[in-house]
């Protein structure tokens, strides 16, 4: 049989490592094995329900016949919530027509790539990053990627995006991050909005801007003493330049009731409502009208707040305590102290030992099976969000993380490392 033939897009489409790691742990729950998934940036609804009030107020709207096509920017009463509710929590104030609802993050993302970026124009962006190579391959753009570091939490910084901002046309942040749960410190996405503010005075009036797409879909959940900054917050200029991604998919725990938002200028939410709209990525009408009688009760999304990040919280310590105590112990495990939404970045150096079987641990792949296989632990390894394969770097998350399952979890993980030895003792 002749091979199939499609598009040159299809053709090059690079399959998602998350999917595929995720049908090889599908395969060993299916043949009854017990796994810690924590690699989805979701969340099990039996520990993160969403919030009551969102439930009945999606019910309700289904009741009431709420289930034709919604306006192609969004409900205006939603985007009217959605300007309060980020006016009251940030600070940046955005009219209606600089609003536009989508089906959640995904579809806003995809539209601000297909309305600025061109065949090949280059579009900056660190790894590790969520999905930025799929984009820039969908546009067929010129990848820039940054490779950020531990030393600075895995945020790219100003002095690395300096050399390309020249002549591209996007650059792709998002804090908190995306598999790293880290922000960007003040100082630095200042430095990073003065750089794209002096650059974009240099171009003419009939040149492509310099534009700044910033996903703060994870914004709401931060901890100790981490704070998340805006760039239009902190620069008011950058608001000509800047399309923000937000939704409730990750702040509400409500990541299959897709409601999505980007912000921005006026001219730009047009031309993405146009592409969303021929793709018909909106969000369903009676969610629409839910999240907004939802935003009005701010005594009931305030409580729901405090307890939503308490128990984040306590996952993400609870297991980055457990992973310390290990490091403190010669174990070659580490981690960075979480600061934000549902991920803990962790470190397995293990390339180069032995296991209790003898088998050679040779690549960071090697690792991540043995991980699996033996401590029956499922993370992301930081190679499938655009780092080196040779990244010793994970994303933990914890979303689907059972509080009474942490205890078990590091200690099958700890007996795993210790079933590890140097090649260099064996001889």
């Amino acid at each position: 049989m002749a091979s199939l033939k499609l598009s040159l897009l299809a053709e090059t489409l690079i399959a998602s490592e998350i999917v595929q790691l995720g049908a090889t742990i599908k395969q060993k729950i299916n043949a009854g094995e017990k796994i810690y998934n924590y690699t989805i940036g979701d969340f099990d609804s039996t520990q993160f329900p969403i919030p009551n009030e969102l439930q009945e107020a999606i019910i309700e709207a289904y009741n009431k016949g709420f289930t034709t096509y919604p306006a192609a920017e969004g409900e205006t009463e939603l985007r009217n919530q959605v300007s309060r509710f980020m006016e009251t929590q940030l600070g940046t104030k955005y009219a209606t027509n600089e609003i536009l609802i989508g089906a959640g993050g995904r579809p806003l993302i995809y539209a601000t790539y297909r309305a600025i970026v061109d065949k090949g124009d280059k579009v900056i962006y660190p790894v590790p990053s969520w999905n930025n190579n799929h984009y820039v391959h969908f546009t067929e753009g010129e990848h820039i990627l940054i490779e950020a570091t531990p030393e600075n939490n895995f945020m790219p910084t100003a002095e690395q995006l300096r050399p390309y901002i020249k002549t591209a046309s996007l650059i792709a942040l998002c804090s908190p991050l995306n598999p790293t749960g880290t922000t960007f410190k003040k100082q630095e996405l200042e430095a990073i909005c003065d750089l794209i503010i002096e650059e974009n005075k240099t171009r003419r009036e009939d040149e492509k801007k310099l534009y700044l797409m910033y996903d703060q879909i994870y914004w709401t959940l931060t901890f100790g003493g981490a704070i998340h900054y805006n760039p239009v917050s902190l620069r008011p200029e950058m608001k000509e330049f800047t399309i923000l991604i937000d939704g409730i998919s990750k702040s509400f725990a409500a990541t299959g009731v897709r409601v999505g938002w980007a912000m921005g200028p006026a001219a730009v939410m047009a031309k993405m409502r146009s592409i969303n709209s021929h793709v018909g990525a909106w969000a369903p009408m009676a969610e629409q009208h839910a999240v907004a009688g939802y935003f009005k009760n701010e005594t009931a999304v305030k409580k729901w707040f405090i307890h939503f990040k308490n128990e984040i919280a306590f996952r993400l310590d609870a297991i980055y305590a457990g992973i310390k105590k290990m490091a403190e112990s010669g174990l070659p495990i580490d981690a960075i102290p979480p600061q934000a939404a549902i991920y803990l970045t962790i470190q397995i150096n293990l390339v180069g030992r032995q296991t209790a079987k003898g088998i050679l641990l040779k690549t960071q792949e090697d690792v991540t099976a043995y991980i699996l296989n033996e401590a029956r632990l499922a993370i992301v390894p930081f190679y499938a969000f655009g780092a080196s394969k040779k990244s010793i770097w994970y994303r933990l998350s914890v979303g689907c993380c059972k509080k009474e399952e942490i205890n078990e979890m590091l200690q099958m993980l700890k007996t795993a490392l210790e079933k590890t030895s140097k090649v260099e003792a064996l001889a």
